[in-house]
């Protein structure tokens, strides 16, 4: 666990405006992205359960937030990103890859807001976002502006299969489309004219939303989501509860499942690559290698024993033949066992078992398809 105010090399990190909320809760704090975070308030597991079965919530202010602005700024987005902007209509977002041009490595994973043809928000993730706006800067034509709000605004994740009623009760819209947003008009527990956007959006497999509200505001929501959803058993949760969520998706984290070093291709990521889009980063070496099939796969693990991955362990299909490294692992508090992700040798079997060295012993896991328990984010209701 990092020092809360210092990387250790002298840097200060950065902090969410809602960190005395945090402190208040008696939170404890890490280093994530340069920022100090809330990792956990009453424990992993219990947030964990929270979300699975009721409703969490969130602060994921470290994530970036930047207005892509000017005539055809959603063409300057759809050019560059992998995904086809155009299969969505303003007022959806959609989720999408920023890839380097020379290599088809995944520079980042981020959310693209798109409001209008001249207004595209994205939101990268916390680390990544001055690369992310930097490359962009480098490409934009004329009259396009880049307006980097990430100190500017949080980000509040309300997560479970109670995060519409909680919503409803502090006065915000739920119930639209998945992956689609509103600007609602300020709620009334925030008392002033701060609007909040509302996505139906979130990176732990339930029905949730998150809010993108400013800073002088978001004290006051966050608080309103913590006492009125006493009643249907609301918890903070940190971004430790978040791990754990998303890997129990197979979600990838960028840093450690997605990197420069690794491709959308190999990630399992093709789904959100426009292929039929005549121009976007990387663009030429990600087809090539679509066409001549990725030497690597990202694939989930389950472990037949008692065995946790955890990040940077072998996998092998013998003690003496590597095939491949664990970038993602922990315990899955809903399957009571070890889950992860490792990124193996497409000559492997995708249904095979293959040996895991934990700790000086190898444990058995099988590999299989991501998710490793139901997804909820599409459901209506």
């Amino acid at each position: 666990m990092a020092d809360e105010t210092s990387t250790g090399g002298g840097s200060e990190l950065l902090q969410s405006p809602l960190h005395e909320k945090h402190r208040e809760l008696g939170a404890k704090f890490g280093e994530f992205g340069g920022w100090s975070m809330p990792l956990e308030y009453t424990g992993v597991v219990k947030e964990h359960t929270a979300v699975r079965e009721a409703v969490g919530v969130f602060d994921v202010s470290h994530l970036g937030k930047v207005m892509i602005s000017g005539p055809g700024a959603a063409d300057f987005v759809n050019a560059s990103f992998t995904n086809d902007l155009r299969r969505i209509k303003p007022g959806k977002a959609q989720y999408t890859l920023c890839c380097d041009e020379e290599t088809g490595g995944i520079v980042d994973d981020l959310i693209a807001y798109y409001r209008d043809d001249e207004h595209v928000l994205i939101v990268p993730n916390a680390a990544n976002t001055p690369e992310v706006v930097r490359r962009l800067e480098a490409a934009a034509p004329e009259g396009i502006t880049l307006t980097d709000h990430h100190r500017d605004y949080a980000v509040l994740a309300v997560q479970g299969p109670k995060s519409d009623e909680l919503l409803e009760a502090v006065g915000l819209p739920a119930g639209h489309e998945y992956m689609s947003f509103v600007e609602a008009a300020a709620p009334d527990v925030l008392g002033d004219e701060i609007g909040v956007v509302v996505c139906r959006s979130g990176y732990s497999g339930e029905r949730g939303y998150e809010l993108i509200v400013a800073n002088e505001a978001a004290g006051a929501l966050w608080g309103a989501l913590l006492s009125r959803g006493e009643a249907l058993g609301v918890l903070p949760c940190g971004l430790g509860a978040r791990d754990t969520l998303r890997t129990e998706m197979g979600y990838p984290l960028h840093g450690q499942d997605i990197t420069l070093d690794v491709t959308p291709n190999e990630a399992g990521l093709g789904w959100a690559v426009g292929w039929k889009k005549d121009a976007f980063w990387g663009r030429d070496k990600l087809v090539a290698e679509k066409e001549a099939g990725p030497k690597r796969a990202l694939r989930g693990i389950v472990a037949v024993g008692r065995g946790i991955p955890r990040p940077h362990m072998t996998a092998s299909l013998t003690a003496d033949v590597p095939v491949g490294e664990v970038t993602s692992g922990t315990f899955s508090p809903t399957l009571k066992k070890g889950v992860g992700l490792v990124l193996v040798s497409t000559t492997v079997n995708p249904e095979a078992e293959i040996g895991i060295d934990v700790r000086g012993r190898r444990e058995i896991f099988q590999l299989t398809k991501p998710p490793f328990v139901p997804s909820h984010v599409r459901e209506d209701g």
